[in-house]
């Protein structure tokens, strides 16, 4: 089994340069501010540690998740959310690619407006949370569109999300499905790549080494992070569950019972 260090939680986070946290199940959840967020932003901006924001989420431009946090009193630009969609594009980009087709919510197309939307003879097929928008016919599509040689693109591969009314499918299943039928691995663009954290930690001016990245989900977060060589920690609010530290997979480096536990962890002045 891989145990935690014997080292405290503080120890392992001592020398953090600058924080990096997830927003839905993190600073949010269903639409709510968790209780304790605004301040522990306010701290640890206080305290000149650099700040950014970091999500899966598919389904929303950085646009509406800026307007989202400025009605829960938390201000951020656009420059300051790290998004899939973003990394996805900057991958589309970086491989010369300028044909796809786009499996997503309508809003995130703006992230894609250096790309040509092409369903016919597509370079790329970029997947993300469609929501009850996966049907049969446009999974098919996709499928297709693979099937004919384009490159199979995962905005991120999360399994699950919650929602109001509890644990949803996310866009991981759908690509795995798209996996499966093709013989095709997914390039994955979002958290938990390296290149993900990689950005975000260019972002600041740092290097991944510097990071405290927290987050609800083990996987994608935190594991995601720590194997990207920066600090991971877990949150017991959005989709936590108590079997995410049970079994030998890699402890994070602290566990709280939410963000408003983070400044006394980082030994920020309260």
């Amino acid at each position: 089994m891989n145990r935690p260090s014997r080292r405290t939680s503080q120890e392992r986070l001592s020398g953090a340069r600058g924080v990096l946290l997830d927003l839905d199940g993190t600073v949010y959840t269903a639409g709510r501010l968790i209780p304790g967020a605004r301040e522990a932003v306010d701290a640890i901006r206080g305290a000149g540690l650099p700040l950014r924001f970091a999500t899966n989420t598919t389904r929303r431009p950085r646009r509406a998740l800026v307007e989202q946090l400025a009605v829960l009193g938390i201000e951020a630009e656009a420059a300051d959310i790290v998004t899939a969609p973003r990394a996805a594009a900057a991958w589309l980009a970086a491989q010369g690619i300028r044909r796809a087709a786009f499996h997503m919510a309508g809003d995130t197309l703006e992230e894609f407006a250096d790309f040509d939307a092409d369903d016919q003879a597509p370079e790329a097929v970029v997947v993300g949370d469609l929501g009850t928008g996966w049907t049969f016919e446009r999974l098919n599509r996709a499928f297709r569109q693979v099937q004919a040689g384009a490159r199979l693109v995962a905005m991120q591969k999360n399994r699950y999300w919650r929602t109001a009314d509890g644990l949803t499918l996310d866009a991981g299943p759908f690509v795995a499905a798209l996996e499966y039928a093709t013989g095709q691995p997914a390039t994955v663009a979002g958290k938990p790549s390296e290149a993900f954290f990689g950005s975000a930690a260019d972002a600041m001016g740092l290097s991944p080494a510097d990071l405290v990245v927290v987050g609800d989900d083990i996987t994608s977060d935190v594991r995601g992070a720590m194997a990207a060589g920066a600090r991971g920690v877990l949150v017991r609010t959005g989709k936590y569950r108590d079997s995410d530290l049970a079994g030998p997979d890699r402890a994070p480096d602290a566990a709280i019972a939410s963000i408003a536990e983070l400044p006394a962890l980082l030994g920020l002045p309260g």
